[in-house]
């Protein structure tokens, strides 16, 4: 009785050996390692034969060890994932980030300058609106303005700094 179990799972599992790769693949598209799982589910398909009842869907229990087998296989390549630089591109890395934040603290300086030439109530508009809690429509009814007109001035006042900010880093380029 053993071996006619044997023979029959035997026969099952060859007839969807290619349902099981095309499963696997499904789960691992693009992964060059699909295959290789494919074989690792055959092999704990056939270590768990016994644990199959002839007569109920083979395929359903094959894809749900397959299943178990991909995310297996994935949780192993996130425990393997170390992403090594070279000496060279860690040089490439390290000059870019100080560019950038020289590039950051330049800005910030242009900033800081290009809102220092702003009229008061304006820096005070900018500052209630990105740095305060309050809505916008509060702060319009509290000095008598309307939302409207603020959003406007808003724009305004955003595109003016934008311009000052443009000619003070293009001043600073010139100067290098």
């Amino acid at each position: 009785m053993h071996d006619d179990h044997d023979a029959t799972f035997v026969s099952e599992l060859t007839a969807h050996q290619l349902p099981i790769l095309l499963y696997v693949r499904s789960l691992l598209p693009g992964d060059p390692s699909a295959r290789d799982v494919a074989q690792q589910t055959n092999a704990k398909i056939w270590e768990k034969r016994s644990e199959f009842e002839l007569g109920t869907n083979f395929r359903a229990w094959a894809f749900s060890i397959a299943r178990f087998e991909v995310l297996n296989y994935r949780k192993q390549q996130a425990r393997d994932a170390k992403l090594y630089f070279s000496d060279d591109l860690q040089e490439v890395i390290a000059t870019e980030m100080a560019d950038t934040h020289d590039d950051i603290q330049e800005r910030h300086e242009a900033l800081k300058r290009c809102l220092g030439k702003l009229r008061s109530r304006d820096r005070e508009l900018l500052l209630h609106r990105y740095a305060s809690t309050e809505r916008l429509a509060d702060y319009a009814s509290m000095i008598g303005r309307s939302v409207g007109g603020l959003k406007v001035t808003l724009h305004r006042l955003r595109s003016a700094l934008l311009e000052c900010m443009e000619r003070q880093l293009h001043a600073g380029e010139t100067a290098r």
